[in-house]
């Protein structure tokens, strides 16, 4: 204990003799750290919101989506993703041949169409078009605040809308009867959904701006085929959840000739983030962070060298009346750790200062865990040992003799 409060007092002084230097160092670690905790808190916080609304579902929904593959730096050349042209390997036998299963309560399909919602008068900036059965309704907890959801006889040409775009459709959350467009089909509303505020969900649909139309009418403005993007099914209660996943997948595989083309979700695998645009700034950030942490590292490694250099002499008096190698090491790299670390407690801060300012803009709030305190942690104390383990080294193998020589 005494010999650490020594240390403490020498690095103190040496520091103080160049604040400057220790400060611009300190601040490369800390964007380095900053921009990892901003990530994580953001990346956590879209997990608890979906992993939030799986809890609510009882854990007894399972999601099908078509493979992605395993994202690589190689992809940020390339803003769109390798997908995005390709056809979605999921079809209407997957979705009958699942639905027969059993343990397989309600099924349904999400069909995606391309085009934009409008009226004579309107069209808004931002919709979705939705082809899917009426067993979404029961699976993903969608309630009606006016009319009715689709059916099995309904009409072809009818919809269900989200609140929001009632309102920047037609005004009004009560439009029930009125008619929009669909690349020049018209559709008639029949249903008002209740609005959810929930913009990122596992459906990566914001239901408030979207219109829901029969699977059967969205076949239509595809050559009659479904292109589905995702297929929800619903369990039976008391279902193992893990034997029905591996039932989907091996039906999935059958129908596929073996495959491997789609992947299946259950429980907390659910509320794994899927946004592209969202991967690509994360790994940007990333990649800024290890630049960063990387150029705080040199500056540590620099500042701890100049260091070595100035305090020859003391050095000298320090083995000259005992002082061993390790004694040493141990002085230099408690002084790297105190710049890593201030440098990454400040980071940490700031992070979370950032992740929060973002929170404003996003609809969901950064999230705070001990992990990301860990890694935070990680981090700076790792910086500091790594680069300033040299300049220590370096310090304790200075010969004495020569040292006061030097300097005598």
């Amino acid at each position: 204990m005494l010999l650490l409060t020594d240390h403490y007092r020498v690095a103190r002084q040496a520091l103080d003799r160049s604040k400057t230097r220790a400060f611009l160092t300190m601040i490369g670690v800390a964007i380095g750290v900053a921009s990892i905790t901003a990530i994580l808190a953001l990346s956590g916080g879209v997990s608890k919101v979906i992993g939030r609304q799986v809890a609510d579902l009882g854990g007894s929904v399972a999601v099908i989506r078509p493979s992605t593959g395993r994202a690589s730096l190689a992809d940020l050349s390339n803003p769109s993703p390798s997908n995005a042209y390709s056809t979605s390997p999921l079809q209407e036998r997957d979705v009958t041949s699942i639905s027969e299963l059993l343990g397989v309560e309600a099924i349904a399909p999400l069909m995606t169409l391309s085009g934009s919602v409008r009226t004579n008068s309107s069209t808004p900036s931002e919709s979705t078009i939705v082809a899917t059965s009426p067993a979404l309704q029961q699976i993903s907890n969608l309630e009606t605040a006016d009319g009715q959801f689709i059916d099995s006889v309904t009409k072809q040409n009818t919809a269900v809308i989200g609140t929001q775009l009632s309102i920047d459709l037609f005004g009004t959350e009560q439009s029930i009867g009125q008619t929009f467009l669909v690349r020049g089909q018209s559709f008639t509303v029949i249903g008002i959904l209740k609005r959810l505020n929930q913009p990122i969900n596992y459906n990566n649909i914001d239901f408030d701006h979207a219109a829901i139309i029969s699977l059967e009418s969205g076949k239509l403005f595809n050559g009659g085929i479904a292109q589905i993007q995702q297929i929800n099914v619903k369990a039976a209660p008391n279902t193992n959840m893990s034997r029905l996943a591996d039932s989907i997948k091996l039906t999935l595989q059958n129908n596929h000739d073996n495959q491997k083309d789609s992947d299946v979700f259950i429980g907390r695998e659910i509320a794994q983030p899927t946004s592209e645009l969202f991967q690509f700034v994360s790994a940007v950030m990333a990649v800024i962070a290890s630049i960063s942490l990387l150029v705080g590292g040199i500056g540590i490694m620099n500042i701890m060298l100049v260091g070595v250099s100035e305090r020859t002499r003391e050095i000298g008096l320090r083995k000259a009346v005992g002082a061993s190698n390790g004694t040493i090491v141990s002085q230099f790299l408690f002084e790297a750790l105190i710049i890593s670390v201030l440098g990454g407690v400040l980071g940490f801060l700031g992070g979370y200062f950032i992740a929060f300012v973002v929170s404003l803009m996003i609809p969901y709030d950064p999230v705070f865990s001990w992990y990301i305190v860990g890694w935070a942690a990680t981090l700076s104390v790792g910086v500091g040992v790594v680069f300033g383990l040299y300049p220590a080294i370096r310090a304790a193998r200075k010969d004495p003799i020569e040292s006061l020589r030097r300097y005598h």
